[in-house]
């Protein structure tokens, strides 16, 4: 990987057909998960009247990703990415079109979604195992920043959207439009995305090699301090916005508020990602990553000193700035990432990301029951700031090794 210190841009990075194909389908799909996830969840208490059963139809897809990262993640590399990717964009419409159409048990659609959320993490990486092969350099860092943009921006239009056609037309015409979505991303990636690229020839069930493959991957020291730096931050910080909802009532602000406070991250992130991936330089950036993480953390302290509304949400946003951090850490995971098992490593990246994303507002919010969102937000942070030291060393430990 040729190493050039300046930014590159996003002429580049759009140049490369493979990124456009699998840019526009990543995105399209992202918003039509966020509009099945809501509609989903319309549904469900819509027909039960039971909040848990909605909170658990809205986070049905994420902790069973856990499954397929560990035991199916090695088809990344063992199967050709075009159809494994065109394969699970389809599985994802059938899954919507079947719980808009079809009068399923609560039980029945749940349990569909998990089953379909295993098969994520392979597809995900099979996806960022082909960008991370036609994009070099600073090309493929700045192609993950605007990814990155994209996902933020494609989850609040999907969320957005899902409540615009859920009043519209009712949540089962909006799953069956979230089916539509997916197959439109199926589509544009089977006529988009070139039929070249390798597949790794191993022997063996895909099970075992996933398993020993996530094994090794794991034993690794700086891969592991590698995968620990992203995903841990992410845990912390999905466990506060989490409790910002609370947050606001506690302080007494008007109900609408609480979406105000949920959206002010997401902005952050947009901008942080900007700036840190188009206008700052490849070694500044990666050198930058622990301040970046410190930005991230510390604003998240300040909720205990209970600031004005404005600057509340410029705390938030300026926290979301932090999430930029990432992306210094982009070069040195892919250097790191054994050439055989690159995609397996991508699919227990994602894995990581949704299982403790999904564990941190479990863990944050007990704390909040038992305390106050406000201390539960503020120790979010301070854990994320403690992971700065971790984040430097690993840096360390892999530019040693490349």
């Amino acid at each position: 990987m040729t190493v050039v210190d300046r930014p590159a841009t996003y002429r580049e990075v759009f140049a490369e057909g493979s990124f456009r194909a699998l840019f526009a389908a990543r995105t399209l799909a992202i918003g039509a998960n966020s509009l099945q996830i809501f509609a989903l969840s319309v549904l469900v208490y819509a027909s039960t009247g039971s909040p848990l059963l909605s909170a658990l139809a809205f986070g049905a897809g994420f902790l069973p990703q856990v499954v397929g990262g560990l035991l199916l993640g090695s088809l990344t590399d063992r199967l050709r990415a075009r159809p494994l990717i065109v394969a699970g964009y389809a599985v994802e419409a059938l899954l919507a079109a079947a719980l808009g159409l079809l009068d399923l048990p609560v039980a029945v659609s749940l349990t569909l979604v998990a089953v379909v959320a295993c098969g994520t993490p392979v597809f995900a990486g099979a996806a960022a195992r082909v960008i991370a092969e036609r994009l070099t350099g600073d090309a493929y860092v700045l192609g993950r920043s605007v990814s990155n943009m994209s996902s933020s921006a494609a989850q609040l239009l999907g969320l957005a959207g899902g409540g615009v056609a859920v009043a519209a037309v009712g949540p089962r015409d909006a799953l069956l439009f979230a089916a539509g979505c997916h197959l439109l991303a199926a589509a544009i990636v089977r006529f988009g995305l070139p039929t070249a690229g390798r597949s790794a020839a191993r022997s063996g069930g895909a099970v075992r090699d996933s398993w020993t493959g996530a094994v090794a991957l794991l034993s690794d020291r700086t891969i592991r301090r590698l995968l620990l730096a992203q995903w841990l931050p992410s845990a912390f910080v999905a466990g506060a916005e989490a409790l910002l909802v609370a947050y606001g009532a506690s302080r007494g602000f008007p109900p609408g508020t609480g979406a105000v406070l949920m959206a002010a991250p997401p902005v952050g992130m947009l901008v942080g990602n900007f700036a840190a991936g188009r206008l700052m330089r490849p070694s500044l950036r990666e050198r930058s990553s622990p301040a970046f993480l410190l930005v991230l953390g510390t604003p998240l302290i300040g909720l205990l000193a209970a600031p004005p509304l404005p600057l509340l949400v410029a705390l938030l946003v300026v926290a979301g700035t932090g999430f930029a951090y990432g992306l210094g850490l982009q070069r040195a995971f892919l250097a790191a990432a054994p050439e055989d098992r690159r995609g397996q490593l991508f699919a227990l990246q994602s894995t990581g990301l949704m299982a403790l994303q999904g564990v941190g507002p479990l863990l944050l919010g007990t704390l909040a029951q038992l305390t106050t969102p406000a201390l539960a937000i503020a120790v979010a942070g301070v854990a994320t700031v403690l992971v700065a030291p971790s984040l430097r060393r690993a840096q360390d430990r892999a530019a040693r090794l490349s």
